[in-house]
């Protein structure tokens, strides 16, 4: 008692013996006092006949299928055909939206086929775009809503989100700014220790948060998190499909504020984002630069690839949504992905940590080395560099190296 070692030793047979005799508890170990445990068990069978009506309603009734796949976790048939026709819509339309926008796009599509789906956000709904036209507020007068105004709470959300996945039932996302992220840790992490599937739609995913200002605009907080970053509506598409198939895990979702094209031209039948990364765009021959990137940096690496394939640099461009699940894939993938091409260059408006693992420690890196600042967008990304002209020119620089390296091997 009283010392540091209450907290982080064990205790020992003395200090329990002790713990007994303060507490006036002469019981073994896991022994129950009768009166106890009867009055436990009483209490226990209190609701026996309430249950057993419960139980009856479910057997008898038409719908104890569709009520069981929900309690069980499993997914609606009508899923993968909802994400397909989003999909074929985005590719047919093109738009230049934001992926907080078309995360809100594809829940719509969601929750039509999957009631189970339970929103909310942390007070910043209409910026993280997680309430759909359909969905009604649960409030004291009515449990029948699909979205929870949880307040300025985040670290409350999140642990209740683990509560009710835990319960069973019902899918939980909820929405805030990513830099809000660390006042979710604690439950972040307790959901990935207990296998929860908690979906964490986290917008204003870099500088181009814009003028907020550094207090804002999250460079630590991709690493850390290492989250599921879409670079257009089709990849949001794929994204949420993925995040909803990882029955046994956590996501976050880290959507732009910022308008972005779409960049995927056709629709590839199937998830190209469940795998983690994959070739965006190829190159027009044997690719002497590959151009790594995730969300809204991988439109930047397309007009980097087109000036460089302009100069008669063949270029490739690979979008990395998820390097967790990239990771996870068989190294024959991996290598695929990545390929051979003697410059390899990743841009991301955060932090390198994590990269180095795909473009090696010598590989060129666009992004931060630091905190943002206050600012429209356009001018901090070009305030800090992170632009087609700055990949460019480490793509540039980097290939006589390259070649004066051959040359030597050579001779």
């Amino acid at each position: 008692m009283d010392t540091a070692g209450a907290h982080g030793s064990p205790l020992g047979e003395k200090e329990i013996e002790g713990a007994r005799k303060n507490l006036n508890w002469p019981y073994g170990p896991f022994e129950i006092p009768a009166d106890i445990l009867e009055s436990w068990r009483k209490s226990g069978s209190r609701s026996a006949d309430a249950r057993a009506a419960w139980k009856k309603r479910v057997d008898d009734s038409a719908k104890k299928a569709e009520f069981e796949r929900r309690l069980h976790g499993k997914l609606p048939n009508g899923l993968g055909a909802a994400i397909e026709a989003l999909k074929e819509k985005a590719v047919a339309e093109k738009p230049e939206i934001a992926t907080r926008k078309s995360s809100e796009n594809t829940l719509e599509a969601i929750c039509a086929v999957a009631p189970e789906m339970i929103g909310g956000s942390a007070d910043l709904t209409g910026s993280n775009n997680t309430r759909t036209k359909a969905m009604k507020a649960v409030s004291a007068d009515n449990y029948a809503g699909h979205f929870i105004n949880w307040g300025i709470r985040e670290h409350g959300m999140a642990a209740a989100m683990n509560g009710m996945a835990l319960h069973g039932g019902v899918i939980p996302f909820s929405g805030t700014f990513l830099v809000f992220a660390d006042y979710c840790r604690p439950s972040l992490r307790l959901a990935a220790l207990m296998g929860t599937r908690v979906i964490h739609v986290m917008t204003h995913d870099s500088i181009g948060v814009g003028e907020d200002g550094p207090t804002h605009q999250p460079v630590e907080h991709l690493a850390a998190l290492r989250a599921i970053r879409p670079a257009d509506q089709v990849e949001t598409a794929e994204c949420w499909d993925a995040a909803l198939r990882m029955e046994e895990s956590p996501s976050v979702l880290a959507l732009t504020r910022q308008n972005l094209p779409t960049l995927r031209l056709k629709n590839e039948k199937g998830n190209l984002c469940k795998q983690g990364a994959y070739e965006l765009s190829p190159a027009s021959g044997e690719a002497m630069v590959s151009l790594f990137a995730s969300g809204s940096e991988v439109s930047l690496c397309i007009a980097a690839q087109k000036e460089l394939e302009k100069q008669g640099v063949p270029t490739r461009v690979v979008s990395v949504p998820c390097m967790d699940l990239f990771f996870d894939q068989p190294e024959s993938v991996r290598d695929r992905v990545i390929g051979t091409a003697p410059v390899k260059i990743a841009c991301e408006a955060a932090i390198r940590m994590g990269w180095d693992e795909i473009i090696g420690e010598r590989g060129q890196f666009v992004g931060m080395t630091g905190f943002g600042a206050s600012a429209p967008y356009k001018e901090l990304y070009k305030r800090f560099g992170i632009t087609a002209e700055a990949i460019v020119e480490a793509a540039t620089k980097a290939l006589p190296t390259q070649a004066a390296a051959k040359k030597s091997a050579a001779n």
